[in-house]
């Protein structure tokens, strides 16, 4: 499934003409089951394929949803398993963090987290081997966020082999009509960078989403929108849909 959703948004990419990047900051992508977010996921990790040999690390951010945390949670673990394969953690990068007061190590926050879990065999299929740093953010400031994105900047270290990836779903349990128009304002609100607009029922994932655009904004990166739909566009069921994007930052 993986890959027919990764095959067919490479030639969507290139009918809409969507420039392939060649040197990807960041990508912010939805976590809902595969069958209502997966194609829109897809679109942005199929924008990174050109660059995939130089990515070795992954740095991936979602948000807390089954349990309370407030700061950022890193986990214990070796390694992540799915059934494409392991992939170490990279544990040099997670004695840095700890030393940071927002950040705690928390193996419960990570137990049951679907918004890190369904981005790994993404992340498996384009990239091959390379280490994950898996961070579940629960409250915490855009300031605390660009903290930890910062120690893994592209534009600070020159290190060009970290790729930066938030996962976010968009509205809520609106109908179609309402959640097409809030997540259409919500995506002007993205791509200008404009972290202080975005609020608790505009992405489950504000919380890492700000502080990336956060960073976006320090950094002067450019940030192209890829997808924007929502689970009834799958579906047809347009009673409470849930909504998707798809972004690229450079």
């Amino acid at each position: 499934m993986v890959r027919e959703m990764l095959s067919a948004s490479a030639a969507s990419n290139n009918l809409a003409n969507v420039a392939l990047i060649k040197n990807p900051d960041a990508l912010i992508v939805p976590h809902a089951g595969y069958v209502y977010s997966g194609q829109v996921a897809a679109r942005a990790y199929a924008s990174i394929q050109p660059s995939a040999n130089e990515i070795n690390r992954v740095v991936l951010l979602g948000p807390a949803h089954r349990v309370a945390l407030r700061g950022m949670a890193l986990s214990s673990a070796d390694n992540f398993q799915t059934p494409l394969g392991t992939i170490p953690l990279d544990k040099a990068a997670n004695t840095h963090l700890g030393s940071l007061p927002q950040v705690v190590v928390n193996n419960d926050a990570h137990a049951l987290e679907h918004s890190l879990e369904v981005q790994l065999p993404f992340l498996q299929e384009v990239l091959g081997e390379f280490k994950l740093v898996p961070i579940v953010v629960g409250e915490t400031s855009p300031e605390d966020v660009y903290t930890v994105l910062n120690f893994f900047s592209n534009n600070v270290s020159g290190d060009r082999n970290t790729l930066l990836v938030i996962s976010t779903d968009l509205s809520h349990f609106e109908t179609y009509e309402n959640a097409t128009s809030h997540d259409r304002n919500t995506n002007v609100f993205i791509k200008n960078l404009d972290y202080e607009n975005i609020n608790y029922g505009d992405a489950c994932g504000r919380n890492p989403l700000n502080g990336l655009l956060y960073f976006a904004r320090k950094k002067n990166l450019q940030i192209q929108n890829l997808a924007l739909q929502n689970s009834g566009d799958v579906s047809g069921e347009h009673d409470r849909v849930v909504g998707y994007g798809a972004y690229v930052l450079h």
